[in-house]
């Protein structure tokens, strides 16, 4: 790659933990550092984080990875030129502009205590669920950022008052770090990027700005709102207590854009990420597709501020790695989350078991936030590895309903599924899982190929900063994807087309089950 020697770092700020790793110009890993955080289950169905506790990791990992990076013999401190910042993206924060502090727990994305506050404004608005899918690409949902906001506006009097005084900020996770990060009160930026302001269901995906309409409807008042910068682009320097003050923040994106950018995705191309929620995004370059078939309508990246805006269809599913973590924490049937692979393995089938995990509700392509998870086809034969192989083959089966979706929707304009020569792309910790990588390809009767460097969001967030200060051209990020499907591995079909489409109906069957079990009222 072209440019001036020297290092870029990446903040990857997930759902359950958080990393910073840092890049030599070969975009490889010279020194990296991961910290879980605490998730707060206050009732059925909520989840949240402590902002504080986040901004602690982020500190803790930045510092800890420079110090493993010196101490291998780079000097970051002299040759770090920028850094970039991913994150978990819907997760709402609300805090106090005069003193720093949150004014609630963070409303973590998957949260479905909105649903009365969507079932509200379905019934209010004229177009019910698909109101705003014109504006902002988005259906009524739990899952985006204005709800959450809606409920903290609604419930929690500290943001009522904090609001009425003119002392209240909102943004996502990227926001709250960057004000923090850029002085706090202090003079902190409060900024977002393009992405992570796509999920709010507040920015007009054509205009790039907050939407007037739409704050005006949901009671929202502008000022709280943070500017909207682009992906690419010098946002403001660290500030003084951290550690790396003085070094631009260059590069921002929602995860799920980072690890876009970070496979390469051009126009036609899509990817997969596995993570605690599984998400596929296909870029449609330039052109706004519309769905038809319960996709969002998302950016994809938009690499400077005179850049050309690509835009996305994304399928959201709320529960893959997740299902995992429920195994190990709440039933115990696994002691670490990479144990299901072996354990999984000691059965051919699942035996006629299918498990849908739609714990609070199912996303893409069902939209359906009364859903309950159910296992079906439990005999007396069934055991606990037919149940960690029905949880694999839950996230490769949702992850097809969306490749199904996509295929409806691009229609003549570009063939996601259908072509034998379908590449689907995929990362995220998950892909470790040979088995799940295997599963997937037999399920979507395609290739799946996956990296030798899986970590693509954090990649892709360096890239993003890389391009702002000059570390890296376009062209060398590009040219580098399709070095890196060289390097991949990938796993071809071996199921046979009946079993495949047997297994599929089965599948539907199952998901079918899951409707109407949720009580709403609660």
């Amino acid at each position: 790659m072209s440019g001036d020697k020297g290092f870029i770092g990446s903040i990857d700020q997930g759902t359950t933990s958080t990393r910073f790793i840092i890049y030599d110009h070969h975009a490889r890993s010279v020194g990296s550092h991961q910290v879980e955080f605490t998730q707060y289950y206050p009732e059925a169905g909520w989840v949240e984080h402590n902002p504080m506790e986040i901004l602690e990791s982020v500190k803790l990992c930045v510092a800890k990875a420079v110090d493993k990076a010196t101490a291998d013999g780079h000097n970051v401190d002299a040759g770090l030129k920028a850094i970039g910042l991913t994150d978990q993206r819907e997760t709402t924060v609300v805090w106090s502009k005069s003193t720093g502090l949150p004014l609630y727990n963070a409303i973590v994305w998957m949260d479905a205590r909105t649903s009365s506050i969507c079932m509200r404004l379905e019934k209010e608005l004229s177009g019910g669920r698909t109101h705003f899918v014109r504006t902002c690409g988005l259906p009524i949902s739990t899952y985006f950022s204005a709800l959450k906001l809606i409920w903290l506006m609604e419930n929690v009097d500290a943001v009522k008052e904090a609001i009425k005084k003119g002392d209240a900020l909102f943004g996502t996770i990227d926001t709250w770090l960057i004000w923090n990060m850029t002085g706090g009160v202090d003079g902190g930026l409060h900024v977002t990027d393009v992405t992570n302001a796509s999920r709010t269901m507040l920015m007009n995906l054509r205009t790039l700005s907050w939407d007037n309409d739409v704050l005006k409807t949901l009671g929202i008042p502008a000022e709280i709102l943070p500017k909207i910068v682009s992906n690419s682009e010098v946002i403001g320097k660290i500030c003084k207590g951290w550690p790396i003050p003085g070094i631009p923040i260059a590069g921002c994106l929602g995860d799920q854009h980072a690890a876009m950018l970070g496979q390469a995705c051009r126009k036609g191309e899509a990817k997969s990420t596995y993570g605690t929620g599984a998400f596929i995004l296909l870029n449609t370059g330039e052109e706004v597709i519309k769905s038809g078939h319960g996709l969002l309508t998302t950016i994809a990246y938009k690499l400077g501020p005179e850049a050309p805006t690509n835009y996305a269809l994304e399928g959201s599913i709320a529960i893959a790695g997740a299902a995992v973590q429920w195994l190990r924490d709440s039933l115990g049937i696994i002691q670490k989350a990479s144990d299901i692979e072996e354990l999984a393995k000691q059965v051919e089938t699942t035996g006629g078991v299918y498990f849908v995990p739609a714990f609070n509700g199912l996303f893409a392509p069902w939209w359906r936030e009364d859903a309950r998870g159910v296992c079906i086809g439990i005999t007396r034969f069934t055991n606990k590895a037919h149940i960690a192989r029905a949880v694999l083959e839950s996230m490769c089966f949702q992850v097809n309903d969306v490749l199904d979706s996509m295929n409806k929707d691009v229609g003549e304009k570009g063939t996601v599924k259908s072509e034998k020569e379908f590449l689907l792309r995929v990362d995220g910790g998950a892909t470790a899982n040979n088995l799940l990588m295997q599963i997937q390809a037999d399920l979507l009767g395609s290739a799946v190929v996956r990296p030798a460097d899986i970590e693509t969001t954090a990649l892709g967030a360096a890239y993003a900063a890389g391009l702002a200060v000059g570390f890296w051209k376009e062209e060398d990020i590009f040219e580098s994807g399709e070095k890196a499907k060289n390097a991949a591995a990938m796993f071809k079909p071996v199921l046979d087309e009946e079993t495949r489409k047997k297994k599929a109906d089965s599948w539907a069957k199952a998901v079918e089950k899951t409707f109407n079990l949720a009580d709403l009222s609660i």
